[in-house]
């Protein structure tokens, strides 16, 4: 059960990402790249056999419409925490699914449902994200495999030693290291984690707010506050003196169920 401010945190997320959905696109290049190994991935890993999947966290359809590609026969079930995102994946065209708004969280779903369950850079939103994996492993059918990505403890490394340098703390969530998820998938008889950087060429630091704030991604960590307007342009100063570019390190995992 989540308290209220969890709650409110979640409907913080929802609203953003919604707000922004209408350009997302504009600003997300990691974002497809993210999108297209977790597909890639899925298919090595299941390339027949899968008669109904589930995604988590669509966004605006990156990811939705190259799974469907992959499998065209499934019965896919589209879910996202924003409804504005969802309206927007589904006004793109090309896919046909049951699209839900729901927190990949906490599913809706009880019991082995799913042959694939796929995710791309939405799990960072999860609260506890050991127990969200266990949740949805917990859907697939013997022989099912759940795919994803999610933020690594490496992105915006330069953001966040402009804010150290400043002697301030980023905005940005705490995200698990590589190895902190492996622990979190060490006790699947079936599960790997690697990762993977991806250069975000933003041209400053107002073109790494400017992306940020065009994927809807400005909630910030939970305890942490927005910064006064001086404090963010020493930040701004420190980054562009440190180069003005930063990256995403993606964490990308998989868990599969015995097929006994």
């Amino acid at each position: 059960m989540i308290d209220g401010s969890r709650q409110w945190r979640k409907q913080r997320i929802s609203d953003a990402f919604g707000a922004a959905a209408a350009h997302y696109d504009d600003h997300a290049g990691p974002q497809r790249q993210a999108a297209a190994l977790v597909a890639e991935l899925a298919q090595r890993q299941k390339p027949d056999g899968v008669g109904r999947i589930l995604e988590i966290g669509c966004g605006t359809g990156f990811l939705t419409r190259d799974v469907q590609a992959r499998w065209p026969g499934a019965e896919m079930v589209v879910t996202d925490l924003s409804p504005g995102m969802l309206e927007q994946a589904a006004s793109a065209g090309h896919v046909a699914g049951r699209f839900l708004t729901m927190d990949g969280e906490a599913p809706i779903f009880e019991g082995p449902w799913f042959d694939l369950i796929v995710s791309s850079l939405a799990f960072q939103w999860f609260d506890d994200l050991g127990s969200g994996i266990i949740r949805l492993a917990g859907l697939l059918r013997p022989g099912g495999s759940l795919i994803f990505s999610t933020m690594g403890q490496g992105s915006f490394a330069r953001w966040r030693a402009a804010h150290a340098q400043c002697g301030l703390v980023a905005g940005v969530p705490d995200y698990p290291t590589l190895d902190g998820l492996r622990a979190m998938l060490a006790g699947f008889g079936d599960a790997f984690a690697f990762d993977e950087d991806y250069a975000l060429d933003c041209g400053g630091a107002r073109g790494l707010i400017a992306h940020l704030r065009g994927i809807g991604a400005v909630v910030p960590g939970e305890g942490r506050a927005p910064l006064s307007p001086g404090d963010l342009r020493r930040v701004m100063a420190a980054f562009e003196a440190g180069g003005g570019g930063d990256a995403y390190q993606v964490l990308f995992g998989r868990v599969t169920r015995s097929a006994r």
